[in-house]
């Protein structure tokens, strides 16, 4: 399995489907489908029961996965690749565009 080059708390812009152009933090990453949820990004209806959490049950919105292809990385305003390189003993991100560690 290879490492996913976005993870979550990360800052990413969608760059393809019915959310184009919007921006968000990564709430989770599913590394084994590669899908991401994108913090307002995909909103989908959820129709749920009432529960002890949630009394009143009913409709609810909130997002929904998306292929992790349709996102890029958020450095420093623009949307950039993300390479992976070692650092001394480390394997590191970095941002293609400029060249800089990301973590």
């Amino acid at each position: 399995m290879s490492m996913l080059k976005i993870k979550k708390g990360d800052t990413v812009k969608v760059i393809a489907g019915k959310d184009k152009d919007k921006e968000g933090k990564v709430l989770s990453v599913d590394q084994k489908n590669a899908r991401v949820v994108v913090e307002g990004v995909n909103m989908v209806t959820k129709h749920t029961k009432p529960s002890a959490t949630n009394q009143a049950g009913g409709i609810i919105q909130q997002e929904a996965a998306i292929d992790i292809s349709n996102v890029m990385y958020i450095h420093k305003g623009k949307a950039t690749r993300v390479g992976i390189k070692m650092d001394g003993d480390k394997k590191v991100r970095f941002a293609k565009s400029t060249g800089e560690v990301i973590d």
